[in-house]
């Protein structure tokens, strides 16, 4: 999402006791970088599983798999499949950020890396060619919603896994009333999808849903303060945004910080990713 939106572009108080001197550790406002910290929040709701070499939570890459990822952007999930040396296709409709994927992609222990410069409709792969398909924060721009998750569904292999992610209604809904008008404007986010219709999209489309989780408070919040500053995703910025990241920061690192996360994840969610099988062949 947030490679996308680059395009967008009284009485006295009585005296309160000093506190205690910050821990030795301890960094200035705005020296703590938004995006790693979205990072570290990500890893914590299930991205980027380093020890079960999932890609999110439920969703497993070894190096036998064949990996689809439509809509790549520049690359971060993908690098991920990549590392554990599987055989990688990106696909995306912006020729740049294919070749600038498929450089960083050279550096890793993929089997092999096949490029598609496509708008995937269709997607020029034969039935059946991945056993991992994924497809993060795309179906919301598209068209035909229902006609590209049928392209999904054909280029996977029977028994093979999905990832799909799409912007959760609670942090659309909020991003209206603060969001530039191109936000939700061609080709940018054409809808809002209910949860309830994503789960829809996808089991009409012939798929089982496994899990359909929410996450991403942290940037829910951010991207309001984002469209307040009038600042760049290149350099934001602005006093509003670090502070938010110093005290989501500190949040984390409190000893009840990914209770606390999650419940406010549950709140406002930046996404909503749902986990899918396609049926094997001897259940269809």
């Amino acid at each position: 999402m947030l490679g996308k939106l680059k395009k967008i572009l009284t009485p006295e108080e009585p005296k309160l006791a000093q506190p205690a001197a910050p821990a030795s550790n301890w960094v200035p406002l705005g020296e703590k970088n938004p995006f790693d910290l979205g990072l570290k929040d990500a890893t914590l709701s299930g991205w980027f599983n380093q020890a079960t070499n999932e890609l999110y939570s439920g969703f497993p890459i070894s190096a036998h798999d064949v990996v689809l990822d439509v809509g790549c952007g520049n690359g971060g999930n993908i690098h991920f499949c990549a590392m554990r040396g599987a055989d990688i296709i990106i696909a995306d409709i912006d020729a740049q950020k294919i070749e600038s994927t498929r450089q960083r992609l050279n550096e890793t222990p993929a089997r092999s890396v096949r490029c598609l410069v496509t708008d995937s409709a269709p997607i020029p792969l034969e039935t059946g060619s991945a056993s991992r398909v994924v497809c993060t924060e795309v179906i919301e721009h598209v068209d035909d919603p229902q006609a590209f998750i049928a392209e999904l569904v054909r280029v996977g292999q029977p028994g093979g896994l999905y990832l799909l992610s799409v912007p959760h209604p609670s942090s659309e809904d909020l991003q209206r009333h603060v969001a530039k008008p191109a936000y939700f404007e061609k080709p940018n986010h054409i809808r809002v999808i209910s949860e309830e219709q994503f789960a829809a999209w996808v089991s009409e489309a012939g798929l089982e849903v496994l899990s359909h989780t929410r996450y991403g408070f942290y940037w829910s919040m951010w991207m309001l303060m984002f469209w307040d500053a009038e600042v760049t995703f290149e350099n934001p910025d602005h006093p509003m945004l670090h502070h938010w990241t110093e005290t989501w920061h500190a949040l984390l690192d409190s000893p009840r910080g990914a209770k606390i996360k999650a419940a406010l994840d549950e709140v406002v969610a930046k996404s909503q990713v749902i986990i899918a099988r396609k049926p094997s062949e001897t259940t269809q």
